[in-house]
């Protein structure tokens, strides 16, 4: 029999499974933002961050060190660097005056010389007809060939299209017309024809108004370029002077830094790149002002000296032929001058042996030495000689006696070609001395500066490990 243990509930009538109470509804909960980080801000330059560093390292005395020494190694280096670059510009330019531009201006000069004296030996030729010596046809033959040599040696010197070379071009072109019409006037002048004459008129034109022309120009271009070379080489070097003065004020401070704080005297690398820096300072000043005073020397005694010569023989070679083209003319050209009428060629002539008086009178007061005045004394009385004899072959020539006047003008003796011809050796020797005193001068100028670019570069490289090592000396005590 089964039994229903005690207390239990009768089946199938379950005791309830209690239930929870009931919680009232609840708020629902403020949603509480969760904090982030900042966004970062941008990133930062380098230079900032440099900066930042270089303030960090400056608060040590290490980090001190260190900035002083790239800062004078920089500075020395600097010095010798912009050394180097003006004194290299300006030992070029030196060395443009002695072997380049005056040898081209001398040149230039020459040609308009030779081109001028080819012209007077033409006409002297044409004066003495078919009894033209064979000194007086070399002398032409002569004048062409220096000026073609001076004109090839010019156009090889010359900037490819610059004006010098153009008008070395013209030149070029010009000579061998010119030389045609001489030619022409020499074959009809030989057979007797009048026509001679006009054919050495219209030669004479060619090169009074063409030739000369154009040679002067290029012996007043190659003046100038030889001007310019002056001027790049003398002036003063300011701003690598101011950077030496300031690498030596900056390496004394440094150094009497130091002493203060060691008690020590002398800082070998500091000493080392003081005495380096001021080598190169001492040789920039006295270098520099040696080259300035022999370049300022050849041009007040050299320069000066050969244009005024230069002046006065073209005048006297310009005076000579319009002496010879007054008989060739024999009054076909006249020039008015108020209510008078002169001969064109003597009046021409008279103005030339004015600017070749003016000349020599300048001539002899830059003149500073024996050697230079008395050629250029010996030309004047040359040129007073030379005005007599002229006045007197005019005077045949006007009352008709023509041979007479040419004999005075051409003749072997007693003629006007033979103070022409003075004053003109005498001219020539003048310009050799004054010639040999540029040289002189300007060479020296320019040794002046020899070795100087160079040793500033290598003594400011010195320097600067100089710099570098003594500060390095004070920064291995800190380790």
């Amino acid at each position: 029999m089964t039994h229903t243990p005690s207390g239990a509930a009768p089946p199938g009538t379950g005791t309830p499974v209690p239930t929870l109470p009931a919680v009232p509804p609840q708020p629902t909960p403020a949603v509480v933002p969760v904090p982030t980080a900042p966004p970062p801000e941008g990133r930062r330059t380098a230079f900032a961050e440099g900066a930042d560093r270089l303030r960090k390292a400056a608060t040590t005395e290490p980090g001190r060190l260190r900035i002083i020494g790239a800062v004078l190694a920089a500075l020395v280096v600097a010095f010798g660097a912009v050394t180097a670059w003006q004194m290299t510009d300006r030992a070029a330019a030196a060395d443009d005056v002695l072997t380049s531009s005056q040898p081209l201006s001398s040149d230039a000069a020459d040609i308009y010389r030779s081109l001028a004296d080819a012209n007077t030996a033409a006409s002297s030729g044409f004066l003495a007809g078919g009894q033209e010596t064979a000194a007086s046809r070399d002398r032409y033959e002569k004048d062409i060939r220096t000026a073609a040599a001076k004109l090839v040696n010019a156009a090889a010197n010359s900037d490819p299209g610059s004006p010098s070379a153009k008008t070395i071009t013209e030149l070029n072109r010009l000579l061998p017309e010119y030389k045609g019409l001489v030619e022409r006037a020499r074959t009809y002048n030989r057979q007797g024809f009048p026509v001679g004459g006009a054919y050495l008129r219209y030669a004479n034109e060619k090169m009074q108004e063409e030739m000369l022309p154009a040679a002067e120009d290029l012996y007043t271009k190659e003046n100038q370029r030889l001007r310019d070379d002056y001027a790049d080489a003398t002036p003063y070097p300011w701003p690598a002077i101011a950077l030496g003065v300031l690498a030596l004020a900056a390496l004394a401070w440094a150094m009497r830094r130091t002493y203060l704080r060691t008690n020590r005297v002398l800082n070998h690398g500091l000493v080392a790149a003081t005495t380096a820096a001021t080598v190169v300072l001492l040789w920039l000043t006295v270098g520099h002002t040696l080259a300035r005073s022999g370049l300022n020397d050849s041009y007040d005694h050299g320069v000066r000296s050969l244009d005024v010569l230069h002046d006065a023989r073209i005048a006297s070679l310009k005076a000579r032929g319009n002496e010879n083209l007054t008989l060739v003319a024999r009054g076909a050209e006249t020039t008015k001058i108020g209510d008078e009428t002169f001969d064109a060629y003597d009046h021409d002539f008279g103005r030339d042996l004015d600017t070749l008086g003016k000349g020599l009178a300048r001539a002899e007061r830059l003149a500073d030495d024996d050697s230079g005045t008395k050629p250029v004394s010996a030309a004047v009385g040359n040129m007073t000689e030379w005005k007599k004899r002229h006045a007197a072959a005019r005077e045949q020539d006007e009352n008709g006696n023509y041979q007479q006047a040419l004999d005075m003008v051409i003749g072997a003796k007693g003629a006007t070609g033979e103070c022409f011809d003075s004053i003109d050796k005498n001219l020539a020797a003048a310009l050799a001395h004054e010639e040999n005193e540029f040289e002189q001068a300007a060479g020296d100028g320019r040794d002046a500066l020899t070795g100087l670019p160079a040793g500033a570069a290598v003594l400011a490289v010195l320097g600067a490990a100089g710099a570098v090592l003594g500060i390095g000396r004070r920064l291995s005590e800190y380790r």
